[in-house]
């Protein structure tokens, strides 16, 4: 069985059994927080993200040299300092930055890179090189020695279906999809049995898990409540969803999520404007509910792409590239700017070099975050320094 074919499997069974009722409804009064618990929540922009116009090198000529159809220009950047801005609709990232909560990390990737979607998602999910493949992700590997017995709700996915990088050798997180599917399996049917394939035995765990999650999420829910109007986007209700499990003390250790629409060949200053307000409001949105509550100290989102954009446009849009910028907010970050301005002029067959590999943003999470050796899960990039 392949894993594409696994992944759209449990995620059919898992995102369908398994959603939160009637989740925009309060539920009594805010509870006492738990102080000091660390959890990690991650927002994936599918596609590939173009990140020099993101945070966008604007003092570079050659940025304007290269880029002669969809460079932004100087009166519209925001944000400045040291040679780079952020994209008009990121005000809020801005207003982050200011307050001393995002650091960017610049020129991200790793050696060998692959333009293929599928594949280098697949490496950014397992921590894998390029030239290796791994069944397990990376957060569920850490999962796996985390979880001294199963927990069912020790991730969150929120997503049709489930996130290689969660998956492990136990089903130590759930994914989230449909309540009204939820309601259904719920009342009918708490255990189901796909197929008589032994090779689908992990899927029947997840199946047997899922009431008990269902009942440890929808305690959360009802100690927490909805203090404030997020955007009517899928990304910012999913960010809803996650701030009501963290306020309602679900403890999950892990949260992941997505935005889809990152593929810019083609009318790309339109769409990216498009994808990148969307995401500005519903991170923000995300932010300020976490800070109200007091708990932005204790959770860290991580803003990534599986690649960036090649350096010259195609003549309306961009085509797959490299290297590109992570951001990271909250979880008490120092709040810089990591790494140097992305070299337009130093490219690699028309691409940026990276500078910094990703899996050591994934190892400083994993130590200064979560309190966990990054080695024992098969990483062996040194902890990025100067992001916490």
């Amino acid at each position: 069985m392949n894993r594409r074919n696994f992944l759209t499997l449990t995620g059919t069974f898992t995102g369908g059994a398994l959603l939160l009722p009637d989740f925009l409804h309060a539920f009594g009064n805010q509870p006492n927080l738990l102080i000091g618990e660390q959890c990690l929540v991650f927002v994936q922009l599918n596609g590939g993200n173009d990140g020099l116009n993101t945070f966008i090198p604007f003092e570079n000529p050659l940025y304007y040299d290269l880029r002669t159809k969809i460079a932004l220009s100087k009166d519209q950047v925001i944000s400045k300092n040291k040679g780079m801005s952020f994209h008009p609709a990121l005000k809020d990232f801005a207003t982050m930055q200011q307050n001393g909560d995002l650091s960017i990390i610049q020129n991200v990737g790793y050696p060998e890179p692959n333009r293929s979607h599928f594949r280098s998602q697949e490496i950014w999910q397992t921590a894998s090189d390029s030239n290796q493949y791994l069944n397990e992700g990376w957060l569920g590997r850490y999962l796996d020695l985390q979880c001294k017995e199963h927990q069912p709700t020790a991730g969150i996915n929120l997503d049709s279906i489930d996130n290689l990088a969660l998956k492990g050798n136990e089903p130590n997180f759930i994914t989230v999809k449909d309540p009204n599917r939820f309601k259904i399996r719920t009342d009918n049917d708490n255990t189901v049995k796909l197929s008589d394939n032994p090779q689908l035995d992990f899927v029947r765990k997840i199946a047997n898990s899922v009431s008990e999650g269902s009942d440890e999420i929808q305690k959360a829910i009802a100690k927490s409540t909805a203090e404030m109007s997020y955007p009517k986007t899928n990304l910012g209700k999913n960010l809803e969803w996650i701030a009501r499990l963290i306020k309602g003390n679900l403890n999950s250790k892990v949260y992941y999520t997505s935005q889809n629409g990152y593929d810019t060949h083609d009318n790309q200053l339109a769409l990216h404007q498009r994808n990148l307000t969307e995401l500005n409001e519903a991170v923000f949105n995300f932010y300020t509910d976490l800070k109200k509550a007091q708990l932005l100290q204790n959770v860290t989102i991580v803003v990534f792409s599986e690649f960036g954009r090649r350096v010259k446009d195609n003549g309306n849009g961009t085509d797959h590239g490299t290297a590109a910028p992570m951001f990271i907010i909250g979880g008490n970050n120092k709040g810089k700017v990591i790494g140097n301005n992305p070299n337009l002029s130093d490219l690699d067959n028309g691409d940026l070099k990276y500078e910094i590999d990703f899996r050591s943003v994934y190892a400083s999470l994993l130590e200064n975050k979560l309190d966990f050796d990054s080695q024992t899960i098969g990483l062996k990039s040194t902890p990025l320094k100067g992001l916490f």
